[in-house]
């Protein structure tokens, strides 16, 4: 650290790398991107950076470690203002992530209890803390950080019963997708518009999504995005068998938003 006109604190960028483990490049690459502008570059090209620009750099890690992207992370920071504030916002996210890692390690502890003592496993137990998170950035980038942050809380709310019943219940809709996909019927039969009215009815009772909102309008852009994940990204893909599968559900959702939405 230096002292800059013997009053403003100032940290050289070979000191931030070594302090945060962050690369030169990675730290020039945000400058360049203006996510990250130095606090000034001396006469031999080197990077300082202030207290601010160091409190700036903890929310980006905090936000790349939360999952965002490089974008969506410059849209947090400037709609994001009141620093005080956001880092309450950061520790909350951080609660909530330790609170998931903590209910994770436990459910590993009883499964490897369960098998070494040669005990059944406790379906209901196993997968706490196995959630919809791994989505995150998806939801965020597409619909909001409040539609994930509303979800979430609904999620995080309910009891491990509870959330072992709607994991029950999600685990039957995509069999039951699945199981129509490997059939000859077409993605406008009857069998699959029903169960498209039933996804589309499951959508509708997650909170903070536009599905929830009422609008019909937001609704219906919302399934033909959802849609469009299913097939795009395979971890999607994966719960309704595969490529295939995730074809036949966008198909089908697309045929019930024209027709019903």
């Amino acid at each position: 650290m230096i002292m800059r006109d013997g009053r403003t604190p100032e940290w050289p960028i070979t000191e931030v790398v070594a302090l945060t483990g962050t690369t030169s490049r990675t730290l020039r690459h945000y400058g360049e991107i203006g996510l990250l502008p130095p606090s000034r570059i001396g006469e031999n090209g080197y990077r300082y950076y202030d207290r601010d620009g160091l409190v700036r750099l903890q929310r980006i890690l905090l936000l790349r470690e939360l999952g965002l992207g490089l974008p969506e992370i410059g849209r947090v920071l400037n709609e994001q203002l009141d620093v005080a504030a956001a880092l309450e916002a950061h520790i909350d996210a951080l609660r909530e992530q330790q609170s998931r890692l903590s209910r994770q390690l436990e459910s590993v502890r009883r499964t490897l209890a369960a098998i070494r003592d040669g005990k059944d496993l406790d379906m209901s137990e196993m997968f706490d803390g196995f959630d919809h998170t791994q989505y995150r950035d998806e939801v965020e980038q597409r619909w909001g950080t409040d539609a994930y942050a509303r979800s979430a809380h609904w999620w995080e709310a309910k009891t491990r019963t509870e959330k072992a019943q709607l994991r029950a219940e999600q685990a039957a809709r995509s069999r039951a997708w699945i199981e129509l996909s490997a059939t000859d019927a077409s993605p406008s039969s009857p069998e699959a518009q029903k169960l498209a009215a039933e996804h589309v009815g499951w959508l509708r009772t997650v909170p903070g999504t536009p599905a929830a909102s009422g609008d019909a309008d937001a609704l219906r852009s919302y399934v033909l995005g959802l849609a469009e994940l299913y097939v795009a990204d395979e971890r999607f893909a994966a719960n309704y068998g595969g490529a295939k599968g995730a074809a036949f559900v966008k198909a089908a959702l697309e045929q019930y938003a024209e027709s019903e939405l």
